[in-house]
């Protein structure tokens, strides 16, 4: 399997944006199943710059591979006005056992993997709305590779799976479902949020990818009278190297959480579940 992706940065600090780039490149793989195993950078950044600057970006990235068993091979470098950074990753999987986003079934539970707020996060940071304990923590969450999850998805065996991105957690699910042919339950109590975030949102705060995500899901999805514009702002947060989502047999949950726990996935958590194609491809309830 292979897949791409890079965008400009999204913290401050040259190396750890390296590193989140990696790991949000890697993530395709690990949510089919997949083991990432190439990779090759694909760098923008304006000759103007100092060169010590993408050094570290390329330092942050290369420790997230070692970390995650990826050979970088080389890459390609242009000249831009804005920097971005990414790569393209080649992983395998065993023919037959890959997971597709398009298998959801009636009765599976909904887990997700890492909290929300990326997003709100980082647009906080980038306004200088957001204190320092809530913008380390987003890094680290984004800079946590969903390798053990993928493992604990795979040890287990679950029906589908995505990884949350750019079109938030609603997004994604909305292609689950409707390549699925099911509807998506979710229960926003339920939902993990990253310290700061629902305090971020509250204040109006949130990238303007953000709300072309809400733009887009709210057709499709039914919303509970109590669900504040807050909370769906939440529920669409463009995230960058969010986690999996998993659509699992109710049967496996139990067994799947403990694989989780055990391999140091310590957020994970039930967020809803999927049940027969209605009206509407998503409701949201309390």
């Amino acid at each position: 399997m292979q897949t791409v992706d890079f965008f400009p940065p999204i913290v401050d600090d040259p190396w750890h944006f390296g590193a989140i780039a990696a790991a949000n490149s890697f993530s395709d793989v690990y949510a089919m199943g997949g083991r990432p195993i190439l990779a090759l950078n694909l760098v923008c950044f304006p000759i103007a710059l100092p060169s010590n600057i993408l050094g570290e970006i390329l330092k942050g990235a290369a420790a997230k591979a070692k970390e995650a068993g990826v050979l970088i091979v080389g890459g390609h470098t242009v000249d831009d006005d804005e920097p971005k950074y990414g790569m393209a990753v080649t992983g395998f999987v065993k023919p037959g056992e890959q997971v597709t986003n398009a298998n959801a079934r009636v009765g599976d539970q909904l887990v997700l993997t890492k909290p929300l707020g990326t997003g709100i996060i980082t647009t906080a940071g980038k306004e200088g709305v957001a204190d320092a304990e809530t913008l380390s923590r987003a890094i680290e969450v984004m800079s946590a590779l969903n390798r053990a999850s993928s493992e604990a998805m795979m040890e287990v065996g679950v029906n589908s799976c995505t990884d949350i991105t750019g079109f938030g957690l609603l997004g994604h699910l909305q292609t689950m479902v409707q390549a699925s042919r099911v509807t998506a339950r979710v229960r926003f109590s339920q939902v993990p949020l990253i310290e700061g975030t629902w305090k971020l949102a509250l204040a109006g705060v949130a990238p303007g990818g953000t709300h072309r995500n809400l733009h887009s899901v709210d057709q499709v999805t039914s919303w509970d009278s109590s669900i504040s514009q807050e909370a769906k702002i939440v529920l669409c947060d463009a995230q960058t190297s969010g986690g999996l989502l998993m659509s699992v047999p109710l049967s496996k949950v139990s067994e799947l959480m403990k694989a989780l726990a055990r391999k140091g996935v310590s957020d994970a958590i039930v967020v809803g579940e999927v049940v027969e194609r209605g009206e509407w491809a998503i409701e949201v309830q309390p």
